[in-house]
């Protein structure tokens, strides 16, 4: 599969960050890695893409962060989502799946 294949579309990686933020906070590269798992690896996550998108986020308050220790003892910052966050995750869930829709409607139409 080329790789262009996994490009996100523009806005989709922040819904994506919020989803797997709402079941409860990550690190970074734990938030990259959930995405890839949960995808089944079609979906990477570039730490290009992955940083500017938290940090828009966080910017819009629609994410919290705290630096925390890992028991390793390298410090990380771990993420997590407010209470806005929770009310546009599922605004653009309901836009996502309106899209979704339309887009399969207009698949199925016979040539």
């Amino acid at each position: 599969m080329p790789s262009d294949r996994s490009d996100l579309l523009q806005g989709t990686l922040d819904m994506l960050i919020l989803k797997v933020l709402n079941r409860g906070p990550l690190h970074g590269y734990a938030i990259a890695q959930r995405i890839g798992a949960i995808s089944r690896a079609l979906l990477q996550v570039p730490q290009g893409s992955l940083y500017p998108a938290l940090h828009r986020l966080e910017n819009k308050r629609l994410l919290s962060a705290a630096w925390a220790r890992t028991p390793s003892g390298r410090d990380v910052k771990v993420y997590r989502l407010t209470t806005q966050g929770r009310r546009q995750l599922s605004e653009e869930v309901a836009d996502w799946e309106r899209l979704a829709e339309a887009i399969r409607l207009i698949l199925q139409t016979a040539e």
